[in-house]
């Protein structure tokens, strides 16, 4: 009976016309060839900046919306006029004419737009206690975060001399003299000094850190958000850049490890906090320069050129503002 059995399932299969049998097998093929495709495309990461839209990019722009709260909208009494601060250090200083991102912003909107960059600073501090020998870890976003919430510029005060560029003095000033409750939007926007400056990416064991990128903008951005809950933040991410390794060999940060994550790694730590504080990330990372276009971005190898500044805040103004 068994036997029987046997021999007319290899009846039946045989009854399978060969034609069936091809037709399955050309299209796994076809499935298995898509897929690797699309893979090694997504991996190429390259994208087409020149006169297409955000849409068109073959990367995924990861930018991330919250709106403030009903409830801390209302603590915030409207003058009528849209002001908006930036934090960050060379993308907002290196130019300081039309050129410039927040000048831009400015341009495009109309708003009120307050640079408070300091060139070279970092997110994080590079010494857990100050020291008068780093005088930049005082115009740290921890740091300038802090004196903002707290309105003890004493820090910035203290050590704004031990520069000769006048903007650390002038910086300084206008934050303290600055109407908080003026502001509508906050910007934090540093490039990547935190990386090739090696700072370390994040403590698992305290989140607020200051001494790594992820808990110095977590702690900045709750020190701010504990003291003017009104004001909307907005965390914009650097683009891409190439540093120098320890054979002084260009690399680039895309690829490169210093010890502390690669570019990519950072990146990832600010869309995290950024989700996990409740405040807007906009993605200037995908999409904006890469491998094959950074020669018409960039000036060197982390400042952008006035194209790119236009094109971030384009990006800026289309997701806070809408399409203008």
């Amino acid at each position: 009976m068994t036997e029987k059995k046997n021999d007319d399932k290899r009846f039946n299969l045989s009854e399978i016309p060969i034609w069936v049998h091809i037709a399955v097998l050309a299209v796994i093929a076809l499935v298995i060839a898509f897929t690797a495709y699309k893979l090694l495309k997504w991996n190429a990461g390259t994208a087409q900046t020149e006169g297409v839209v955000e849409g068109n990019f073959e990367v995924e722009v990861q930018d991330q919306v919250f709106l403030l709260p009903d409830d801390k909208k209302a603590m915030h009494e409207d003058d009528g006029v849209e002001t908006i601060l930036f934090l960050g250090n060379d993308i907002l200083t290196y130019y300081s004419d039309e050129n410039g991102v927040v000048e831009q912003v400015a341009a495009k909107t109309g708003a009120t737009c307050i640079n408070a960059g300091f060139p070279e600073s970092t997110v994080a501090l590079k010494n857990a206690q100050f020291s008068s020998e780093y005088p930049l870890d005082a115009f740290s976003f921890y740091n300038v975060s802090k004196a903002i919430a707290t309105r003890d510029f004493s820090l910035l005060h203290d050590n704004e001399k031990k520069f000769e560029d006048s903007r650390y003095d002038k910086g300084a000033a206008l934050l303290e003299e600055l109407d908080m409750n003026t502001v509508d939007t906050l910007v934090v926007f540093y490039d990547a000094h935190d990386y090739i400056s090696y700072r370390i990416g994040m403590n698992p064991d305290n989140a607020d850190d200051p001494l790594t990128y992820s808990g110095a903008l977590s702690a900045g951005i709750k020190a701010i958000q504990e003291a003017y809950p009104f004001i909307r933040i907005v965390c914009m991410s650097f683009p891409m850049c190439y540093a120098y390794d320890a054979s002084g060999s260009l690399v680039n940060g895309d690829m490169y490890d210093f010890g502390n994550g690669r570019l990519t790694t950072y990146y990832q730590f600010m869309m995290d906090v950024s989700g996990a504080t409740g405040v807007t990330f906009i993605d200037n990372y995908y999409g904006t320069i890469d491998a094959d276009n950074s020669s018409e971005w960039l000036l060197d190898n982390i400042h952008v050129n006035a194209a790119c500044n236009e094109h971030m805040a384009q990006h800026f103004v289309d997701v806070i503002y809408g399409e203008q």
